[in-house]
């Protein structure tokens, strides 16, 4: 099953949670998560069949273990989106984050060609992007047109401009020409390379004992343009701390197969870690592997 290019949460929800971390703080704004993650847990039937399939067939977590897994990813999730507003509304000194790899980055800056990030939906990358001192040079998150559109729009209008920049997947390709214009100004491209949409270029690939398919276009992206790149994690260690890890850099003289294997193993590293994390709320797994 294809994603749709859209993720958890509505414009109301943001809005509620806005509100909360306002006038009422972090503390309370978790507190009402906790009822907020039981809903979609029994309410949003797509995702929690997914979920399940993940802890319970692909990690083999025991029938009532994997039912609780299932409702704690949703509510971390929910803190990582909380956690985001509350620092593009200006309390991120409330939270810390440590580096492994850090010197990845410096030595990525030095090179002066810009680069290209390959994350994965596992904790909060964006979290990151407003924490990290240690990136000089200007953010851009690369993100489906469908994602968030009026939820970005009433960041906006709140909070201003972030210092991480968004450019959206469009149908025309334009998103092309904005990735190339930030690489030739020495910035940074940060993209997602776990999930596909209908249509898109796949592989098909081992991942944790099943095959899974992958998007083909982060990576022939990283080898077309011969900028450095490195596969970079941010996930929540405690309520107000981060953990951000970085491969070295490369820049690719193999082929895009072979980037994908490398991409692969250390996702399955960082989800073997922190499951609970993983929010990848469908199924992508191939059709032969469902059990």
């Amino acid at each position: 099953m294809a994603w749709k290019g859209k993720t958890q949460g509505s414009l109301l929800g943001h809005k509620i949670f806005v509100f909360l971390i306002r006038h009422l703080g972090l503390k309370i704004a978790y507190l009402v998560l906790r009822f907020v993650a039981l809903y979609y847990l029994f309410f949003s039937l797509k995702s929690t069949k997914s979920s399940f399939h993940f802890f319970r067939e692909i990690l083999k977590y025991k029938y009532f273990t994997a039912w609780l897994k299932v409702y704690k990813n949703y509510y971390v999730f929910g803190q990582t989106l909380i956690d985001k507003v509350a620092i593009m509304g200006g309390i991120r000194n409330k939270f810390t984050i440590n580096h492994d790899g850090q010197f990845h980055l410096r030595e990525i800056a030095a090179q002066g060609k810009g680069g290209i990030f390959i994350s994965a939906h596992i904790g909060n990358y964006e979290v990151a992007g407003h924490l990290l001192n240690e990136i000089k040079a200007k953010i851009n998150i690369v993100m489906f047109d469908a994602e968030h559109e009026k939820i970005k729009s009433y960041f906006s209008e709140i909070y201003g401009e972030r210092p991480v920049n968004i450019i959206p997947v469009k149908d025309d390709l334009s998103h092309i020409f904005e990735i190339n214009k930030a690489l030739k100004n020495q910035e940074i491209i940060c993209i997602h390379g776990d999930r596909y949409v209908e249509g898109g270029k796949v592989i098909t690939t081992d991942f944790l004992g099943k095959e899974a398919l992958f998007p083909l276009g982060p990576f022939q992206l990283a080898k077309a343009l011969k900028v450095p790149y490195s596969y970079v994690f941010a996930v929540k260690e405690t309520d107000k701390h981060y953990h951000f890890f970085a491969t070295p850099p490369k820049i690719s003289n193999g082929n895009v197969e072979e980037m994908v294997r490398e991409y692969v193993t250390e996702v399955e590293r960082m989800v073997k870690t922190y499951p609970e994390q993983w929010f990848n709320f469908y199924n992508f797994w191939a059709k032969n592997s469902h059990s």
